[in-house]
């Protein structure tokens, strides 16, 4: 089965918060989504969306909601793109934006690295734990570690990643 090796990491945060995984070719955006959610450690209980485009301007948007995609963006439906259909003729290695929870605005980098034999996803390596949800993103996180926020659960080890820990469909 052919995949991908991909690496994602969060914008705003150091030390720097990283998963390299392997996905399906086949998947969809949406398939793909679910697959980052449990990468990263997120609930996927918030909005999400994939932003691609030239240079600075990331006018093409892959999601499920339409939800902050402005009239000049370009929408398309995640369960209707498919990533080797995506990667296509492209050279690797390719970058896109992620964003989850656009309330706490976390921001990702994915880069699509290689083509890889994969069989099944796979988490590969990475380092540190997710932010906790709900945390006020990357700035609320600062806080969290400094010890300005106290509901800040105790036993969160910022450390913590296990890639065997993670069990991906």
């Amino acid at each position: 089965m052919d995949s991908y090796v991909i690496k994602i990491f969060l914008y705003e945060v150091e030390p720097l918060i990283w998963r390299r995984f392997t996905v399906p070719a086949t998947a969809t955006f949406a398939e793909f989504n679910e697959i980052i959610q449990k990468v990263m450690g997120w609930s996927g209980g918030q909005d999400h969306q994939f932003r691609h485009g030239k240079g600075r301007h990331l006018g093409s948007v892959i999601s499920n909601t339409q939800e902050q995609v402005g009239p000049q963006d370009d929408f398309t439906d995640e369960k209707e793109v498919v990533l080797k259909d995506f990667v296509g003729r492209r050279r690797l290695s390719l970058r896109l934006m992620y964003r989850y929870d656009f309330f706490d605005e976390w921001t990702h980098e994915v880069v699509i690295e290689e083509k890889s034999e994969a069989d099944a996803p796979k988490v590969l390596e990475g380092e540190r734990a997710c932010p906790p949800e709900d945390c006020g993103g990357s700035f609320g996180y600062k806080e969290c570690m400094g010890g300005f926020a106290e509901w800040m659960d105790d036993d969160f080890d910022p450390e913590a990643f296990d890639p065997e820990s993670i069990k991906l469909p």
